[in-house]
């Protein structure tokens, strides 16, 4: 539907040249889809975590974008936990923040607690995390995406996408996104397409055995594009994902709870700031389920629908009905209850999503220490969706089958803000790039976690809810939480989509740290200088820098300030950056001749329409997987399950003999004009 003009709206063009949209007073620029624009360069389809991401890295590139959504009340929205970050997912946001994305500045805004998780091991395995304040990060990501430049926001639903199917009949479902069809039958034409649906695609919710289509509470589902899908030739599945019920705070004793306080000083997630906005940080407080509670569930586990094996949910976030089921002799599970903002009573009770009926709830709840007399404001529900298969996508989150069609967040079977963040911006990267006509951007698992997430999906595919961890990675002393700006954003500036502001403040920073480590490298001795100087070393013939010794328990930058007094003139920040990169400097050397052999397999690219079954040698099995996936390289053939070192070496040996064809052909093509035109001299 359009947007309604209110009375003082003015129409107007937008930020981008010939951008028609209507704008109140100064504030953000919301489109119409009126017969006479040019076509969008740019569709993104949903203004959830995914979707905000993906409609302005796209714009950030420069395309001409358009987000599509509802209402305006939908951007920015937390459907479920007031929360961002952990371990593996805290690292995904300071990547995202890395490639100027949105979501670290806002969490900064917004958050009402910070702590780094895993403190006590060393920085590869920290989780950055932060509590937020729902109506402040709503309020803060709204600001941002109506004011962001070359962005329009359009208020609707999309019923369809436009294909171009004529010149695409290679391969069975090729076709080219041409355009979006709006609910109200109207068409808005472009090239690209981002899908952010979350939960919305099929989307219902469980309380006990009711059953109401939505994607969120109180908010409907979509089905056209489900079947659009599914005609377009893709494979759809089922998931499953949770909400725990809310509770009053004014009804919760915290007297008798453990509390648990952010960190002093709070540690920023983007790398643009150098504090956050909140002075006095809210609590947790920590309390248990208990066997009287564990009780209620089992006898109510009849009356849910949600808890059926048939669809699979999220093993590693798993509802209270599949943690009592699973782990039959734990008679406790923790729970954190999270303050959801400032101003609010609100308290989400982290770990015990469950879907058995509200009184079942309710009287559970009063059986826990500090809940006795809680009041529920909402009951906890499930959620159960469509998805894509994500072998489906190649590594820029386009899809195989259809070009400019690109899919992001949850429809990729994933679960998380932080991982449908992450996708949103490098589909809305990608889709930007492309529509321009300039080379798409590609993270591979040795630039960092998104990456290690992008190939996991477009290469093993999911049976259940996918959620980022450090273990997933085989890069982490390389890819750390600290250094992802280090990783990525010279990176995302070649390609286009970094702001100048955040360019010249990396130089800046980067500068400095460059300095710090010239200063800690002029400083040399051997083992007996040092101990001269009152730093005692294990005795041997080795020299060492100031910067090496960093890596020694006890020696830090301050303690090295009485020898080289130009240490104190760097921000601590760059002291602790600094301080990291020396500790893990080795291992990092060691990680580098691993990723070169790593980068090595993943240049050789496979053809997109390679027919296996003329590979000889391959098993049935393996034929089968790499016909499923179509990987891109044959390191992404590697990581198939199914298929063996054997079958890896048999492709490696048909890309070679390729190249050499393609090699002699060309040598014969060269030396074949090179005759014609002697021949043609005489």
């Amino acid at each position: 539907m359009r947007p309604t003009l209110r009375a003082g709206v003015r129409a107007r063009w937008g930020r981008t040249c010939a951008t028609r949209s209507s704008q109140v007073a100064g504030k953000a620029a919301f489109a119409t889809a009126s017969a006479d624009s040019r076509p969008y360069d740019v569709v993104v389809i949903g203004g959830g975590h995914a979707g905000s991401e993906a409609c302005a890295a796209a714009a950030r590139s420069g395309a001409r974008t358009v987000l599509i959504t509802p209402g305006l009340d939908n951007l920015g929205v937390c459907s479920c936990n007031p929360s961002f970050g952990g371990i593996g997912k805290g690292t995904m946001i300071r990547e995202v923040d890395a490639l100027d994305g949105l979501a670290g500045r806002i969490i900064d805004k917004a958050a009402v607690q910070f702590r780094v998780l895993n403190k006590k091991k060393g920085p590869a395995v920290w989780g950055p995390r932060a509590q937020i304040d729902r109506t402040l990060y709503k309020r803060y990501m709204q600001e941002e995406l109506t004011g962001y430049p070359n962005l329009s926001i359009l208020l609707g639903s999309v019923a369809d996408i436009v294909v171009q199917r004529e010149g695409y009949e290679r391969l069975e479902g090729h076709g080219k996104i041409t355009g979006v069809k709006l609910e109200t039958g109207e068409v808005i034409p472009t090239s690209q397409v981002v899908i952010t649906t979350g939960t919305f695609l099929g989307g219902e919710i469980h309380i006990g055995l009711e059953v109401h289509q939505a994607g969120r509470m109180g908010e409907a589902a979509t089905f056209g594009l489900s079947k659009s899908l599914r005609d377009a030739g893709f494979k759809l599945g089922r998931l499953k994902t949770g909400t725990p019920p809310r509770l009053d705070a004014k009804t919760i004793n915290f007297e008798h709870l453990e509390a648990q306080p952010g960190d002093q000083p709070p540690t920023p997630f983007s790398y643009m700031n150098d504090a956050v906005a909140v002075k006095e940080q809210l609590k947790c407080h920590s309390t248990y389920t208990n066997q009287a509670a564990h009780e209620i569930i089992r006898a109510n586990l009849d009356k849910s629908i949600h808890i059926r094996e048939t669809v699979k949910g999220p093993r590693y976030c798993p509802s209270l009905e599949s943690k009592i089921i699973r782990f039959e002799d734990k008679t406790q599970h923790i729970i954190w209850l999270e303050p959801e903002g400032f101003d609010t009573d609100v308290i989400y009770p982290n770990g015990i999503s469950m879907t058995v009926p509200a009184e079942a709830q309710e009287q559970m709840l009063k059986t826990i220490k500090g809940l006795e007399n809680v009041k529920m404001l909402q009951p906890g529900y499930g959620v159960e969706y469509d998805f894509v298969d994500p072998r489906s996508l190649k590594a820029t989150l386009e899809t195989k089958s259809i070009k400019g069609l690109f899919l992001a967040g949850q429809i990729n079977g994933t679960t998380g803000y932080e991982e449908a963040a992450a996708q949103g911006v490098v589909a809305g990267i990608n889709a930007g790039l492309s529509s321009q006509f300039r080379p798409q951007m590609i993270l591979s698992r040795s630039d960092g976690y998104i990456g290690i997430m992008i190939d996991d999906l477009v290469t093993k595919g999911v049976s259940e809810p996918y959620r980022m961890f450090t273990s997933r990675s085989e890069y982490r002393m390389s890819a750390r939480a600290d250094n992802a700006d280090l990783r990525l954003t010279e990176k995302a500036r070649n390609a286009g989509i970094v702001t100048d502001k955040r360019w010249f403040q990396f130089k800046d920073e980067t500068g400095e740290m460059g300095k710090l480590e010239g200063l800690l490298m002029s400083m040399k001795h051997s083992t007996t200088g040092w101990t001269n100087k009152g730093i005692k070393l294990p005795q041997d013939s080795t020299v060492r820098t100031a910067f090496d010794l960093l890596r020694k328990t006890g020696v830090d930058l301050e303690s090295l300030t009485r020898l080289l007094p130009g240490i104190s003139k760097f921000s601590p920040k760059v002291k602790a950056r600094v301080g990291i990169i020396a500790a893990y400097a080795p291992y990092v050397e060691q990680q580098k001749a691993a990723i070169r052999i790593f980068e090595n397999d993943e240049n050789l690219r496979l053809p997109p329409d390679l027919d296996y079954a003329n590979i000889h040698g391959l098993s049935m099995e393996e034929r089968t997987m790499l016909q499923l996936t179509r990987p891109e390289s044959v390191g992404q053939a590697r990581r198939i399950e199914g298929v063996t070192p054997s079958g890896a070496l048999r492709l490696l040996g048909f890309v070679r003999n390729e190249k050499k064809t393609a090699a002699r052909i060309a040598a014969y093509e060269e030396m074949t004009a090179r005759k014609q035109e002697y021949a043609s001299m005489f």
